[in-house]
């Protein structure tokens, strides 16, 4: 057969994984021309366009590759011929134009290419190359890890957020909690911490002002604090795609918008707009942890009220905390009981019209 001219590879991509990867690039190595057909039902938990959006960025080095989504809310019954005419006729709307090839790893391949007048190429079909299914994946993202790409990775890392008041042994316990789980090896010895942005402005606007400046010499502005919270999701948004499972986060958005209020005496809309409710916070209690002035930190006397308004905002904006307390060694089992319990959960993914 001579070089297809445009070929067909269709999946849900629920979510993409190494055997997905594979048979893109083997078909975009034979063909001319693929079209990827993103397939989602209305009832999955993973939008089209974020799985559209994963597909195109990681297939960007093959630039006969196009990416194209739609939503498929047919059921799936390999034997009615209604059932496979409704599926097809749907592909064609969406690819456009005809297709001489078909590329799956699916028993179905014969079938659909015979209903495209294509030919079916049929790659590792015995999962050989890459023993991955959607299904294994959603099922257990931990342990199918290295079957995702970087942004989908960066979609399924659980984000733990440390919070809490000043010389709490916040930055301490991220630091530690980040070395307890790449101890446990697996995807976990991938784990990242993300600091804190608004300690390094902090920092900075010390630096400028002199030797001789004091935290209470700085100037905050409504918009020190927006710049900080974007600069905080960026942060976590990069290395949540480099990491494991778990990306622990040394405070987020949500934390800037209280400081924003200790600081400017009301709240920031703009701030908490950049907010985004992760699964799990670890709010640090002071009474364990005594006081230190490092040169950076506002003040001891503000450590009851900022734990008193993390508890009133966390639980007004009703996103899940744990209050941790103890010493050093237990406030860090408490945090990994806390992981772990998050983790036993699951991602909760719906399941697929099938």
């Amino acid at each position: 057969m001579s070089r297809p001219r445009h070929a067909l590879v269709l999946g849900k991509f629920y979510p993409p994984h190494a055997g997905h990867h594979l048979l893109v690039r083997t078909a975009a190595e034979a063909c001319e021309r693929v079209t990827v057909l993103v397939l989602a039902a209305s009832v999955e938990s993973i939008p089209l366009p974020v799985r559209v959006g994963w597909m195109q960025e990681i297939h960007r080095a093959q630039p006969n590759v196009t990416i194209v989504g739609g939503i498929d809310d047919h059921p799936v019954d390999y034997r009615s011929d209604a059932v496979w005419r409704l599926h097809v006729e749907l592909f064609q709307q969406l690819l456009g134009a005809p297709v001489d090839a078909v590329f799956t790893s699916e028993p179905y391949g014969e079938e659909l290419g015979r209903r495209l007048n294509a030919k079916a190429v049929c790659v590792d079909l015995g999962r050989s190359a890459f023993p991955y299914s959607g299904t294994a994946v959603r099922a257990d993202p931990v342990g199918t890890w290295d079957a995702l790409a970087e942004p989908v990775r960066g979609w399924f890392a659980r984000r733990v957020v440390l919070v809490g008041a000043e010389s709490t042994g916040k930055t301490t316990l991220a630091e530690e909690l980040a070395g307890a789980l790449r101890r446990r090896g697996g995807a976990h010895r991938l784990t990242r911490w993300v600091p804190e942005v608004g300690r390094e402005v902090t920092a900075q606007k010390l630096a400028r002002l002199g030797a001789s400046a004091a935290p209470e010499d700085v100037s905050w502005q409504s918009a020190d604090f927006v710049a900080i919270a974007q600069a905080q999701s960026e942060r976590e948004d990069a290395l949540a795609r480099l990491g494991g499972p778990v990306l622990v986060c040394d405070t987020d958005a949500f934390a800037t918008g209280i400081w924003h209020e200790r600081y400017q005496g009301v709240r920031s809309t703009e701030v908490e707009a950049l907010a985004t409710a992760h699964p799990l916070y670890l709010l640090t209690h002071p009474d364990d942890v005594p006081f230190t002035q490092d040169g950076l930190r506002d003040g001891e006397q503000i450590r009851d009220w900022m734990t008193a308004r993390f508890v009133q905002r966390l639980e007004e904006t009703q996103r899940r905390y744990v209050l941790i307390r103890g010493g050093r060694d237990e406030r860090l089992q408490r945090c990994l009981l806390a992981i772990d319990q998050l983790l036993a959960e699951g991602w909760r993914l719906a399941d697929p019209l099938g």
